[in-house]
């Protein structure tokens, strides 16, 4: 029995198939900020601008250090976010979104804006869901 091959990402645009280094990226990306932890710090760093690390993680909330640190450097790393070390005792660290990342963060606003528009509606289907299952 032979494996079935992934689906092939077509272009919106032209309908071909996407040039293979663009699919892995949609597909990086894709995973990368469909993190919980990701999608909250967009969020924070798109509302409330550059803020030091203990304040996003506040902001955030329910996150841990450990893995505040690693979304941060993983959104640095994707060039999403910038981090900036002062040169003071103790030493001050702040977080700012990229454009980037605020062009992220814009794409994203329209999720919230669709939840918001939905909301009774995917919590009736839900309740009906569960009901019939009872």
């Amino acid at each position: 029995m032979t494996a079935l091959a992934p689906a092939r990402i077509r272009s919106p645009e032209t309908g071909e198939t996407a040039d293979p280094r663009v699919e892995a990226l949609v597909n990086d990306v894709i995973g990368r900020v469909a993190d919980k932890w990701t999608m909250l710090v967009l969020e924070v760093l798109a509302e409330h601008g550059e803020q030091r690390f203990t304040q996003v993680g506040a902001l955030v909330g329910g996150i841990s250090q450990k893995m505040l640190t690693q979304t941060l450097r993983a959104m640095e790393r994707d060039g999403l976010v910038v981090r900036t070390v002062h040169p003071v005792v103790p030493p001050k660290v702040e977080y700012r979104l990229t454009n980037l990342g605020g062009s992220l963060a814009e794409a994203f606003c329209g999720v919230w804006t669709w939840a918001e528009a939905n909301i009774e509606r995917i919590e009736r289907s839900r309740a009906a869901f569960d009901e019939a299952r009872r």
